[in-house]
């Protein structure tokens, strides 16, 4: 099994944890970046989670620093993938939202729903960044 397919299967494991704006923690909950830090915690990867990011007003060299930090690569088509790649997408003008591909599910910190779901494709938003899990590190 490789190290995304385990992500995909961490971030599945999560469905149902609480949402909380800046979460960090299962038991109190957690945001869309927190999933995805948890997510890479529970399989031995090291994250450093950005702290200094808003509900709106965010930008993509932010989070592409944070990718790129936490062992990512960037895949240029955003439209192919494989699981345990993280997806950005852009919620409304400059609201950006993490999501991680489960293969044929996409889990996410849902804020209206309270909670992280499994959402079935498509995503309602548009994709802006696709990063993959480099498999070193």
């Amino acid at each position: 099994m490789t190290n995304a397919d385990r992500l995909a299967q961490a971030a599945l494991s999560l469905v149902g944890t609480p949402f909380r704006m800046h979460g960090r923690d299962p038991v109190t909950g957690l945001d869309c970046v927190g999933l995805v830090a948890v997510a890479l915690a529970r399989i031995g990867r090291a994250v450093i989670a950005p702290s200094d990011y808003r509900l709106r007003g965010g930008n993509l060299a932010q989070f592409d620093g944070w990718a790129l930090a936490s062992g990512f690569g960037r895949w240029e088509d955003v439209a192919s993938g494989q699981p345990g790649d993280v997806l950005l997408c852009e919620v409304s003008a400059q609201q950006f939202h993490a999501v991680i591909d489960a293969g044929g599910l996409f889990v996410h910190a849902h804020i209206a729903l309270g909670r992280v779901i499994a959402h079935p494709p498509p995503l309602p938003w548009p994709v802006q960044r696709r990063w993959c899990l480099q498999e070193k590190g």
